[in-house]
């Protein structure tokens, strides 16, 4: 079978060679042509075009794009791409910065030899961060399960069924929420665990901010379940206060309405049209192999 691993990069110059050099030695005894397609989202930094230890990888590609227009739509783009241009069966996306480990990329492959058209996501088990941020990514998870009744443990590394690509290019979520375009649009999803690696370079550039706008994205694709939601406990929480009404009781119906502000605006950001025509917004196209 062919597969093809996307790899959405922003200045990860020194990463990406590094990442590509572990991928081609992981795959080398695997009996599938696997090929690398790279999305450079604008990056500031001149992206490395040598990579001397390639010889187990089919074809390697770096797409550079004309504008920076953020990770998702970088791997929304690549799919868009992969789809129309390339010959495939699967597609693995992963990040560039080492995080997401090489050496799982076998436990994809093997597993959709036998997985038919269903896609397989790597469920993510145990993270390498510090004590602040696995906090923070827990009050990520509990957020998007209040809001959606949704639990996504999973984020790019994925491996997607040419069908699953089809469906995740005709959903306009896309273009905003890779994970939250998929949970909604597979409800059939194999899982298999998958551990956060640590980086290859520099520190991570998920903040807090970051990964609370990741979460509100996410949320934004299920915005009808959060209204509904959000109206019933506005609701019962009137009730449970209205004989204590007081600024501080107020705090918590403030802070829902200021996110479903976010979340709507978040929501405008599903732009179908401008997802359709994401490959005039590339500049330039590397062939390396």
């Amino acid at each position: 079978m062919k597969y093809v691993i996307l790899i959405p990069i922003y200045n990860d110059r020194e990463s990406l060679k590094f990442l590509v050099e572990n991928i081609n030695s992981e795959i080398k005894d695997l009996n599938h042509e696997i090929s690398l397609v790279v999305i450079n989202d604008a990056s500031s930094q001149q992206i490395i075009d040598t990579y001397p230890n390639i010889e187990n990888i089919s074809s390697f590609e770096i797409i550079s794009m004309k504008e920076n227009r953020g990770h998702a739509r970088c791997i929304a783009t690549g799919l868009k791409y992969i789809f129309e241009k390339k010959d495939f069966n699967f597609v693995i996306p992963m990040d560039g910065d080492g995080e997401d480990r090489p050496e799982e990329i076998k436990n994809f492959i093997q597993l959709s030899e036998q997985s038919g058209e269903k896609s397989i996501i790597g469920e993510r088990v145990k993270r390498s961060e510090g004590l602040f941020f696995q906090l923070c990514y827990q009050f990520h998870k509990f957020l998007t399960l209040a809001f959606t009744g949704q639990s996504i443990k999973f984020g790019n590394f994925t491996c997607l069924s040419k069908s699953t690509v089809k469906k995740m290019l005709e959903e306009k979520a896309t273009w905003n929420s890779f994970s939250g375009s998929l949970k909604k649009i597979e409800k059939d999803l194999i899982s298999i665990p998958s551990i956060r690696g640590k980086r290859y370079f520099g520190p991570s550039q998920m903040s807090f901010f970051n990964l609370l706008k990741h979460s509100l994205s996410i949320i934004s694709v299920f915005r009808k379940t959060v209204l509904i939601r959000s109206a019933l406990f506005i609701v019962f929480y009137i009730l449970l206060i209205k004989s204590y009404a007081s600024i501080i009781t107020s705090l918590p119906l403030v802070l829902l309405l200021i996110m479903i502000y976010s979340i709507s605006s978040l929501a405008l950001r599903e732009n179908i049209e401008e997802f359709n025509n994401s490959l005039t917004n590339i500049h330039d196209i590397d062939k390396i192999k």
